[in-house]
């Protein structure tokens, strides 16, 4: 059975979810460009994170399957760096984390919940879109001159 519940900043497994966020993203090291903003997250970002309420978990047990960043901003609770244990995908763990992420945002009255995935990770797109997401804008990143992400929101 699969729980849901926030990390605290001083929770003892924070330096299990940098590492979780390292086996998730592997995959997409190949495929994107420019590289993820992965490679700049500290455990002094993740505590930080959790220290705002910003850090939700799945959990198997104690085991850490998943996470979740959350960042409250205007009328939208945008959801960054979902992650879930590779072998453990595709059971429910993501989407058990964007209905804590939309349950919050509805606790604090916001409207929409946000997210944004590669331009090419098409498989995103469409696990997105089978949870009520859809697109509304294309974003590059600094230097380049094509959308290198997209935005998809939720409406609650």
């Amino acid at each position: 059975m699969i729980s849901v519940r926030e990390i605290s900043s001083d929770a003892a497994i924070l330096p299990d979810v940098l590492e979780l966020l390292h086996r998730s993203f592997a995959y997409m090291e190949d495929r994107i460009d420019p590289p993820s903003s992965l490679h700049r997250l500290t455990p002094a970002n993740i505590r930080e994170t959790a220290r705002q309420g910003g850090l939700v978990g799945a959990f198997d047990g104690e085991e850490l399957v998943g996470c979740v960043f959350l960042k409250y901003d205007g009328e939208a609770l945008y959801v960054g760096k979902l992650a879930v244990e590779p072998g453990r995908q595709g059971h429910g763990i993501g989407r058990a984390l964007i209905l804590e992420a939309e349950r919050r945002a509805a606790d604090r009255d916001f409207l929409k919940v946000t997210l944004q995935t590669r331009i090419e990770l098409i498989e995103n797109h469409t696990a997105f879109a089978k949870m009520g997401f859809v697109k509304t804008g294309e974003t590059a990143h600094d230097g380049y001159d094509r959308p290198t992400s997209i935005t998809m929101t939720k409406i609650l």
